[in-house]
């Protein structure tokens, strides 16, 4: 953990803040970024980037890694040895997490929609300011909890109403993904934890006897948001070539009020709009 520490030091340092979007104000200290605003855009505390740099943290989560090589606009093989350092070495065997650079510039191409970026077993790892808008914050779950599948069985998922069709449909399709998931990553312990976490779901344990194998594809979604009301949407799928990541890109259904207020969410964020008094 010293050597991710210290690589995380330098690549703090190297960073222009012009680059990262921090304008230049007040003098600096450090010629990078600061530890605060690398907290910022990696979405984690101070606290733990401190801890990080000083080589207390025993192993950061593949999410966490993929965040800070995103606030630090480190390159494919820094982000691998990134995540070498932290303990996740590259695995034919395990469900790969890392994003690559070129899906990060198609997420930004594509900043006026709502989108995720998923592993192969639907573990949310990546997301835009309108998903977390139109959803809810990621980050108010740890985790353990930005699972899909979790979601739909063992909680709900944030914000979206489901017909029972619609919902047997979807249960249907997750869990033959999942099983073919299983088949590419047989000895991959995070999936078969998963597996077994699901089991206390009885619909989860009644689809999974099944042994369907299939993927998920398009969906059509209607999320109702506390502020604007429900936003009837299409859900699309692309599954990367190499790595069966999941980038999932939310549309406005045609012939619907959808992208006005998607426009209303991305100009006031995750904030919440003030009660009328």
């Amino acid at each position: 953990m010293d050597q991710l520490g210290a690589a995380l030091r330098a690549w703090r340092d190297r960073l222009d803040p012009a680059t990262a979007g921090f304008a230049h104000g007040s003098p600096r200290r450090v010629p990078g970024l600061r530890r605060a605003e690398l907290a910022t855009l990696a979405g984690i505390s101070v606290e733990y980037v401190v801890r990080l740099e000083q080589g207390r943290v025993a192993t950061p989560s593949a999410q966490v890694c993929s965040a800070l090589a995103r606030a630090l606009h480190l390159s494919d093989d820094e982000h691998a040895h990134l995540l070498r350092m932290a303990g996740h070495a590259a695995d034919p065997s395990r469900v790969p997490r890392m994003i690559p650079g070129s899906l990060y510039r198609i997420v930004d191409q594509l900043a006026g929609n709502p989108l995720a970026i998923y592993d192969a077993t639907w573990q949310l790892l990546h997301w835009n300011p309108l998903f977390a808008a139109t959803f809810g914050d990621p980050t108010v779950r740890d985790v353990g909890g930005r699972n899909v599948l979790v979601w739909q069985f063992l909680g709900e998922l944030p914000r979206v109403r489901q017909t029972a069709a619609e919902r047997v449909a979807f249960e249907e399709s997750l869990v033959a993904d999942l099983r073919a998931t299983t088949s590419r990553y047989p000895d991959d312990p995070d999936l078969a934890a998963l597996v077994l976490r699901l089991n206390l779901s009885p619909r989860f344990c009644e689809l999974w006897s099944r042994r369907a194998v299939g993927g998920h594809q398009s969906a059509h979604k209607l999320v109702q948001h506390p502020d604007v009301g429900d936003i009837a949407m299409n859900s699309d799928i692309l599954n990367t070539q190499d790595t069966n990541l999941r980038l999932v890109v939310y549309t406005p259904q045609p012939g619907t009020d959808a992208r006005g207020k998607l426009e209303f969410l991305a100009a006031i964020g995750v904030q919440r709009m003030s009660p009328q008094g």
